[in-house]
């Protein structure tokens, strides 16, 4: 009798797993929806002046201080909370609540899946387990902490610079019973030294967030102060692809489009990330694009035509008047240039999905 209810158990347990779920992703978008329906004009304009910071490489420091002053780094800063406080909101309407488009790992599945397998994968890369003490920079709204934490065991802590997405990551937690496994703090990368001793985590990870660090030398070499010998480091991040040429004006162009589109500051090349890792201390251990054959424009293109289809959406209810006017602004700044970062991608000029696993020696 056992072995003829397995099949049934598993198929209620799928099925209450799938409630769930909807019921998570249909409470996440009602509560941005409201967040960003009760958006005041300040924020608004904060927001879409925000973007203003992607025109700038940490590279070009020149530029930096006759545009925003020798203070640049804090106004920066201030920038990007006023990004992420309202993107987080607009990210978390479609299925990149985490903010972030994974590698394509495989084609048949969901951004979300893609999502989890990457987790997964970095998890045993980085051999996560329950003694394990893991940082993650630049977290958001904890849901990647929770996701590793979940899957290892470890006690994960997560730092970022925005409020709004930390309150949101604490109650998150809290929610899942994970309160003592996640914990969150207020830090701001380009802060060095971080708040932690030497030798103190197993691991430490980031998801697309180092294209904020002004110097990515002098990052690496604090990562690799606060990890532990033999802990690991890894990341997904943003990077220029051999075959970019800044002087071809097409490429040029499309690096303009793409960095206010994904919030890209900084844009290492390959070489130029894993040489940091070397000069701190670290030995390299992966260094390869996650997705397969190197593309991840199917799922850049997939987020793409559903925020679209939702701006066009949104327009009709703003002419109804039913949503307020700023909706528009909002969904056409979140939306403008999508299918330049799939055009870039295809062309293998830059991508967000280089994957990078570094050890610090034993």
């Amino acid at each position: 009798m056992s072995g003829q209810s397995a099949p049934g158990e598993y198929m209620l347990s799928a099925m209450k797993s799938k409630l769930d779920f909807f019921s998570y992703r249909l409470s996440t978008v009602i509560n941005s929806f409201k967040t960003l329906y009760t958006l005041p004009p300040e924020k608004v304009d904060a927001f879409l002046n925000s973007y203003e910071i992607y025109s700038h490489d940490w590279a070009n420091e020149k530029q930096l201080i006759q545009d925003l002053g020798t203070g640049y780094v804090k106004q920066v800063q201030q920038k990007l909370v006023d990004y992420y406080s309202v993107l987080n909101h607009l990210c978390a309407l479609g299925q990149v609540e985490k903010m972030y488009i994974p590698p394509a790992m495989d084609l048949s599945k969901s951004i979300i899946a893609n999502q989890k397998l990457f987790e997964k994968k970095m998890s045993q890369d980085l051999n996560l387990g329950k003694e394990s003490r893991v940082l993650d920079i630049g977290c958001g709204r904890g849901r990647v902490v929770h996701h590793m934490a979940s899957l290892s065991g470890a006690k994960v802590t997560g730092v970022n610079i925005d409020d709004d997405q930390l309150n949101a990551a604490r109650k998150f937690a809290a929610a899942k019973g994970f309160t003592k496994q996640c914990d969150f703090k207020k830090w701001n990368l380009n802060d060095l030294p971080f708040p932690f001793p030497d030798n103190h985590f197993d691991a430490i990870y980031h998801i697309q967030v180092f294209t904020y660090s002004k110097d990515l030398v002098k990052m690496c070499k604090e990562l690799h102060r606060m990890m532990k010998p033999g802990g690991k480091f890894g990341c997904l991040d943003w990077v220029r692809l051999p075959k970019f040429n800044a002087n071809d004006p097409y490429h040029a162009e499309l690096m303009k489009r793409i960095k206010p589109l994904i919030g890209a500051i900084g844009t290492p090349s390959i070489d130029e990330y894993a040489g940091a890792l070397r000069e701190a201390g670290f030995e390299v251990l992966i260094n390869e694009n996650a997705s397969i054959d190197g593309l991840q424009a199917p799922l850049i293109d997939q987020a793409d035509v559903f925020f679209t289809r939702i701006t066009k959406l949104v327009r009709f209810f703003v002419k109804c008047k039913v949503l307020p006017k700023h909706f528009n602004l909002l969904l056409d700044r979140l939306t403008k240039d999508g299918q330049a970062f799939v055009e870039a991608d295809r062309a293998r000029l830059v991508t967000t999905s280089h994957y990078i696993v570094a050890q610090k020696k034993k």
